[in-house]
């Protein structure tokens, strides 16, 4: 990394969601939570945040655009749960639509159509391949997914591809589904930290950073 001051350092976010309907514990709660305790070390090379999203689409597009007036974040890392993923599982893609959503914790589904103007599908723009290989050679679990669901993930994967919300537009961003963590599921809470660490080490590694 070339010596030039803080102000060169990209900014990296990681969020995680509330508890949701049906699913009373989120890891990815506990996992933000740990973060904003207890960031992770990144040895000089970028500055960090961690940040619980509300499983509410009205506040989604307004907490994301309070972030990034605050941060202002080059990297944004999304997570999210789904308990029937066999580990990491990284979204390739967003779909700008809603399409027979999920009630949130206000009970409210938004109707049928586009998320917000844009392309019907968004690719992620994270090093999707570098953050698999990572994966693999720490012997952690991980597949791949073309859908990130009909829910809050989508939507929030959908506005950060598109900059659809003010003041918010990494430059890289993405999705990454765990499932239930603990004892008898993919993911240990440590393995879930670890797989964390590695993600960001190889996104980094992948930064082009500025002179």
């Amino acid at each position: 990394m070339r010596a030039g001051g803080r102000k060169n350092l990209p900014r990296v976010l990681v969020t995680g969601f509330e508890a949701f309907p049906d699913q009373p514990v989120n890891p990815t709660e506990a996992l933000v939570g740990r973060l904003g305790q207890q960031p992770p070390v990144l040895d000089g090379m970028a500055a960090f945040r961690a940040e619980l999203l509300p499983v509410d689409y009205a506040a989604i597009g307004p907490r994301l655009s309070g972030i990034g007036r605050d941060f202002r974040p080059d990297i944004a890392i999304h997570f999210g749960l789904a308990a029937g993923c066999g580990g990491f599982r990284l979204e390739r893609q967003a779909r700008n639509l809603f399409a027979r959503a999920r009630p949130d914790n206000r009970d409210f589904a938004p109707p049928d159509g586009p998320i917000c103007a844009g392309p019907a599908v968004l690719p992620s723009t994270l090093p999707l391949d570098a953050i698999h290989d990572a994966l693999v050679s720490a012997g952690l679990p991980v597949e791949w997914s073309d859908d990130a669901g009909g829910y809050l993930c989508n939507v929030t994967l959908t506005l950060s591809l598109a900059a659809a919300c003010t003041d918010f537009s990494p430059r890289a961003s993405g999705f990454v589904h765990v499932p239930l963590v603990g004892e008898g599921c993919a993911l240990t809470e440590r393995q879930l930290e670890r797989g964390l660490a590695i993600m960001l080490a190889a996104v980094l590694r992948h930064w082009p950073l500025a002179d």
